[in-house]
């Protein structure tokens, strides 16, 4: 064997030992998830992704009846809690902290297509007015969405802002 397949096979292995943590790491979230339904006395399906390393977990109804809006929040900002929750879950039985993103009745996805809106509109403004465009204060997570889709199109954006202040401006290269 030489010392490129022994690589190969190492990082191989490194990639196998990173998806059993993370699907660990879904497993122990999907548990306590569960947990807080029942305590909840709400009904729902968890289902558990992976994506890029990442876990996805997404909370649908099972039935029409079930609202699980009460979990979402304004603006998503109970949602955003019990994604919190859900990570310190996971840090507590596995001692490794989470990048986990929590999904409640397709909050976090309607959300993503509103910000890839959002983001097309301040591309084209700041194109056609060659002025930096100021967007609305939102999430780290959401700011991550926006940036992803601007730099896709070739602007510049950075966050501005404190705390709950937290904006990105967006500006062509040449500003």
């Amino acid at each position: 064997m030489t010392a490129t397949e022994n690589t190969e096979v190492s990082e191989l292995t490194d990639q196998v030992e990173q998806n059993e943590e993370v699907v660990d790491e879904g497993d122990v979230a999907a548990d306590y998830l569960e947990e807080l339904l029942d305590i909840a006395d709400l009904d729902g399906d968890i289902d558990i992704e992976i994506r890029g390393g990442r876990t996805y977990i997404s909370i649908v109804a099972e039935e029409a009846t079930t609202d699980l809006n009460s979990l979402v929040g304004k603006d998503g900002e109970v949602l955003d809690a019990l994604q919190e929750l859900t990570r310190l879950a996971v840090l507590n039985a596995t001692g490794e902290r989470s990048r986990l993103v929590l999904d409640i009745a397709g909050y976090r996805s309607n959300r993503a297509e509103e910000l890839q809106q959002l983001a097309a509109e301040a591309i084209a403004e700041a194109r056609k007015s060659g002025q930096p465009v100021h967007l609305e204060p939102m999430s780290a997570y959401e700011r991550k969405l926006v940036h992803d889709v601007i730099a896709d199109a070739g602007l510049h954006s950075e966050s501005e802002g404190e705390s709950t202040r937290r904006h990105i401006v967006v500006s062509t290269l040449d500003n």
